[in-house]
């Protein structure tokens, strides 16, 4: 599990890029890449990472899934995934 600092920070930055996309892209439309330099730095959506929804982990990550190998791994012993099952020969 990862800490909470950590998870709350990304949570934060989040929000910051879903609430700046907007100007973000009018500004580089419009080619202002001193208002564009002005943003906070975590308005960026590069500066965002893909985290396991469950436990925070940055590895590991399945997009398909939200999750990471290990929480997935878990979840598809478990039946949780529906369609899924494990591979046997």
């Amino acid at each position: 599990m990862a800490k909470l600092s950590v998870i709350a920070r990304q949570a934060k930055r989040e929000k910051l890029v879903a609430a700046k996309a907007a100007k973000r892209k009018a500004l580089k439309a419009a080619g202002d890449y001193l208002a564009l330099d002005k943003l906070p730095r975590n308005a960026s959506p590069v500066r965002l990472k893909n985290r396991c929804k469950l436990t925070g982990r940055p590895r590991g990550y399945l997009r398909k899934f939200g999750v990471c190998r290990n929480v997935f791994r878990q979840m598809a012993s478990d039946g949780k995934i529906p369609g899924l099952t494990k591979a046997s020969w």
